[in-house]
């Protein structure tokens, strides 16, 4: 059972708003290019060689160090995320585990903000006791880009789960499209909270005009 730190986290430097995952640094300087503020790198270990992931973590982490008011997270690298000073980390809940889990108080005491995955009650429960910066809700809605063993949250229990993060904001995340981003952004309480999407902008034929539009629905 995770035992409750005397220190939080380091707290968000800005809303989260609209928050794009993609899979490499030239996407996250391409966004931030395009004014997004809060991104997160998220590159799988079995598709690149440990080289390679040092390196993007590395760039990402460049780029968003040179953009004032830049949030840029690193997925599951918290090794190469402290030694590249990045932003913040995001971790799933496997990674709060004492025996191969994260160091957590290596990221605190880096000064990392910290994003935590949860699917449900006693997970958000578990996070909680870490005090991170944030707290991620998901899947929203049913995705075909990550096989979940979870079932959609839908909005009517987002909404009541973003109530029981408080007072972390919240990003809610998937099968987000930038047509049901409205809906998601309306179950949402607190004015920092922000939502994740993963193929709304990369995949979309016009990625500019997607991530722009997604800034203008979420306000940030």
């Amino acid at each position: 059972m995770t035992s409750t730190p005397s220190t939080p986290f380091a707290p968000l430097t800005g809303p989260i708003g609209f928050y794009p995952v993609v899979s490499d640094a030239a996407w996250v300087q391409r966004l931030l290019d395009w004014g997004v503020r809060t991104i997160q790198l998220r590159i799988k270990a079995a598709d690149h060689t440990p080289a390679h992931i040092a390196l993007q973590v590395r760039a990402a982490a460049l780029a968003g160090r040179a953009v004032p008011g830049a949030q840029v997270f690193i997925n599951d690298h918290w090794q190469l995320a402290l030694a590249a000073g990045a932003y913040g980390v995001h971790l799933g809940q496997e990674d709060l585990s004492a025996v191969e889990g994260a160091d957590i108080e290596a990221l605190r005491g880096a000064g990392l903000r910290l994003g935590l995955s949860t699917h449900t009650p006693a997970e958000l429960a578990r996070a909680h006791a870490v005090q991170p910066s944030y707290l991620a809700i998901g899947p929203i809605y049913p995705t075909t880009l990550k096989v979940m063993p979870y079932a959609p949250v839908g909005l009517d229990q987002l909404k009541e789960w973003a109530l029981q993060a408080a007072p972390y904001p919240v990003v809610a995340i998937g099968g987000i499209s930038l047509e049901r981003l409205p809906g998601v952004l309306a179950c949402l309480s607190g004015g920092s909270d922000g939502v994740a999407v993963v193929g709304a902008v990369t995949l979309a034929a016009d990625p500019r005009a997607a991530a722009l539009a997604g800034v203008r629905l979420a306000g940030a």
